[in-house]
């Protein structure tokens, strides 16, 4: 009985990291997703929970978002099957989709066939825009998003190493992971990190809201484009609802019109995306080292 109620104990301290205290249980009936935390939760739930309406409505099944604190969470809730359906990056869905049998990449965002990394720098480093890589930013200080993030840590790395033959903490003077890109932007801004690496969708969202201040953080240089974000299915969902429940979540997913819910992401629309489009994101891993 003591090993029972431990093991019990043990589960919902796990979920409690996860989800704030939501279990596996309460949605027993319920389609569940989540999405890794690029931007702060507030942002996050008032985006998804709109998503989760309109999933809820043209499925005919209760659909919940249940947020996570870090990328690796939204890993471990789906390979535990706490979400059936997640809002991966590129790292993080081959990831997840290792760890799952039968699990697709379903959809991905227009923008996400050709995505960019912006290298961001405060305006006292003088460092500007270019076409080359920028190696004036050796011996400044240098902040990726989240260690998970594909935009933030995996493909800017991936350059860092490539052009200077050596690994970030042997370039710059300090490196930090930020959690997310919106942080990056604004520790690249207040002069608490002198360059770093952000999505550049994260990157005009808070242009466009006027949260940048161009005076004092500017784009220095752009990565060339790699796959990225995509929708994320696991393979048992027919299983658990009904045959054809996963074609037609991929349906939904590509139907999504509604100029809101589009503009929540941001992308133009969704098209169809499958496993072999994200082997590029599989090789940069293996070849640094962040999948083995």
């Amino acid at each position: 009985m003591m090993r029972s109620r431990s093991t019990l104990l043990l589960f919902s301290l796990v979920s409690l990291l996860l989800f704030g205290g939501v279990t596996p249980q309460a949605f027993a009936d319920t389609f569940v997703f989540t999405a890794i935390p690029d931007e702060d939760e507030a942002r996050l739930r008032q985006r998804f929970n709109k998503v989760a309406a309109y999933l809820s409505k043209e499925l005919g099944v209760e659909t919940k978002y249940v947020p996570v604190k870090s990328y690796a969470a939204a890993v471990t809730a789906f390979r535990n099957n706490q979400v059936q359906l997640a809002w991966f990056g590129g790292l993080s869905g081959v990831r997840a989709r290792n760890l799952v049998p039968g699990s697709e990449a379903i959809a991905q965002g227009y923008e996400d066939q050709a995505f960019l990394t912006y290298f961001i720098a405060h305006a006292s480093t003088g460092l500007k825009s270019s076409g080359t890589f920028p190696a004036g930013m050796a011996g400044k200080t240098f902040t990726f998003g989240s260690k998970g993030s594909t935009s933030g840590r995996l493909m800017p790395e991936y350059y860092v190493r490539q052009n200077f033959n050596k690994a970030p903490d042997e370039v710059f003077t300090k490196v930090g992971f930020s959690g997310n890109h919106a942080k990056t932007i604004a520790l690249v801004q207040s002069g608490a990190y002198q360059v770093g690496a952000v999505n550049f969708k994260v990157w005009e969202n808070n242009l466009k809201s006027g949260k940048i201040d161009p005076a004092k953080v500017a784009i220095i240089w752009t990565t060339p484009p790699y796959p990225d974000y995509q929708w994320t299915i696991r393979g048992d969902v027919d299983q658990r609802w009904k045959p054809g429940f996963k074609q037609r979540v991929t349906e939904v997913l590509l139907n999504m019109k509604d100029p809101d819910l589009l503009a929540s992401f941001p992308r133009k629309n969704f098209i169809p995306a499958k496993n072999a489009d994200y082997q590029p994101i599989l090789d940069v891993a293996k070849q640094i080292k962040l999948i083995d």
